[in-house]
């Protein structure tokens, strides 16, 4: 049998060869090291770290809160790592545990709408780069990067860089996860770096004794600032929640736990930390270099009077940028589209319809009015605390980790993971629940002041809600009884 066929037993309804369990596993530590190096070198890892620095805690406070929160992430990224790792398939693959062989495609849509418009987004991010380095070489197309020379809300220049910067994507994207491997293998240490020279330049230039690691005034104390470091850390582990949720897209090509929790370490607390530090000095030596803080890295190396130094920069910031695009908001749209269908859509078939629809939204101007983002994108982003708490509370509580591997391709009405015509009612309604509760925090007014933990509130509400749902309708203890296969994986 060759891998494009269906094996026996399983419904070509929900099997193609990207989807299956992988045979070889050869990611190690150092591969999942410069998957979280991607995800956190970009323009947009940039200016969350300098913003930590600027809510007006002490230096030392904001510290603590980049340990405290990155060691939360480290945690519950191993956690639900541990599926993908077992069973060597995807995340949508994996919500088939709890909602179902078809039901996962509620979970999988959603996470790619979210990840589909915030790749659009990052592109259009990254073009601001590449016009950077076009204009470097050719200031005289200046007037083409702005009005009257508009179409759709964006300049031609715009446009240019824009698709330039989406077909670069494609074909890395287009060679397969071997290709992605190859690139975040390079970029992440290739960004870090140009990270450290353009620090040093600035240390240079502005003198040691005029970096401060406080960009703004510290406005708090006492309980006061306990609180504020409190939100700190939560925003921390709401910025890794997109990526965190999906991470067994990854997590299945590792060789084992061990692997991944050796590169969780470097990758989140070691990783985040220093490129954290390398941010907060940067930024601090602008107000002595430029005469203002620029917490925009892109705009710092745009700046400079050297165009080698200046070009060097805004690629390798545009390099970053493609790497957490890819790794973020790329991959996992295409595995949730080929989920959808798996015998017509296949991986590589997800990722281009994901990259088309990226441009129909038109980015720039998602990017452009906050408004829309919120009331859009913040609603389906409800959804992701609620899903990490349903995938979790499943595995580790309802299942007891006991699966039947080979059901979660089966249509039959009498799979493990049939439920309700292919559906769990209970996870559904467990998800409606965790996104309701949340999104309260954030679009009711009184309830504001807990918005920054939205995440955590979705998370105990969702994930709350299915195990109590399904304890008490016994399936854990049915399952926990009737399951007695558990897949070999490496120790």
């Amino acid at each position: 049998m060759t891998e494009d066929q269906t094996p026996e037993g399983y419904s070509d309804r929900l099997y193609n060869k990207d989807l299956a369990p992988l045979k070889e596993r050869t990611w190690g530590t150092y591969q999942v090291f410069c998957l979280w190096m991607s995800d956190v070198h970009s323009v947009g890892g940039y200016l969350f770290a300098g913003s930590l620095f600027a809510l007006g805690l002490a230096a030392w406070q904001v510290l603590v809160c980049l340990i405290v929160g990155i060691v939360l992430v480290m945690f519950l990224t191993n956690l639900v790592a541990q599926p993908g790792v077992e069973l060597g398939v995807p995340y949508p693959v994996v919500c088939r545990l709890s909602f179902g062989v078809f039901g996962a495609n509620i979970a999988a849509v959603i996470r790619a709408i979210i990840a589909v418009a915030w790749y659009g987004i990052q592109t259009f991010v990254a073009s601001k780069a590449l016009i950077v380095v076009v204009l470097k070489f050719f200031p005289e197309y200046a007037p083409y990067a702005q009005a009257p020379f508009m179409f759709l809300g964006l300049s031609y220049l715009g446009w240019f860089a824009f698709l330039v910067m989406w077909f670069f994507q494609f074909l890395v994207f287009y060679r397969g996860m071997n290709a992605i491997r190859v690139f975040i293998d390079w970029a992440g240490p290739g960004v870090y770096a140009v990270m450290f020279a353009l620090a040093i330049w600035i240390v240079y230039q502005a003198g040691w004794h005029n970096i401060n690691f406080t960009l703004a005034p510290v406005k708090y104390s006492g309980w006061e600032a306990v609180w504020h470091m409190l939100v700190a850390t939560a925003l921390v582990v709401s910025y890794f929640s997109g990526p965190m949720v999906n991470f067994s897209d990854f997590s299945r090509f590792a060789k084992s736990m061990s692997a991944v929790r050796k590169g969780n370490f470097w990758g989140f607390p070691v990783n985040f930390l220093a490129f954290s530090l390398v941010t907060v000095i940067t930024t601090s030596g602008t107000m002595v270099v430029f005469g203002e803080f620029i917490n925009d890295p892109v705009e710092i190396v745009a700046r400079i009077d050297n165009t080698l130094a200046a070009v060097l920069g805004a690629a390798t910031f545009l390099i970053a940028t493609i790497g957490i695009n890819i790794v973020a908001n790329f991959v996992s749209p295409a595995y949730d589209l080929s989920n959808v269908a798996p015998k017509h859509i296949s991986f590589i078939k997800g990722g281009m319809i994901a990259a088309v629809a990226a441009v129909f939204v038109l980015p720039w101007r998602l990017y452009n009015s906050p408004e829309v983002i919120h009331y859009t994108l913040d609603i389906l982003g409800d959804a992701i605390g609620p899903l990490y708490g349903i995938l979790v509370a499943d595995y580790f509580l309802v299942r007891h980790e006991r699966l039947h591997p080979d059901q979660l391709f089966s249509d039959r009405p009498d799979g493990a993971y049939w439920y309700n015509n292919g559906v769990n009612p209970v996870a559904v309604k467990s998800l409606i629940v965790g996104v309701v509760v949340g999104s309260a925090f954030v679009f009711i007014p009184v309830l504001n002041v807990l918005a920054p933990f939205s995440w955590f509130i979705g998370v105990a509400a969702g994930g709350g809600t299915y195990w109590w749902m399904m304890v008490e309708g016994g399936a854990g203890e049915t399952r926990a009884t009737a399951s007695r296969l558990k897949p070999e994986t490496p120790s």
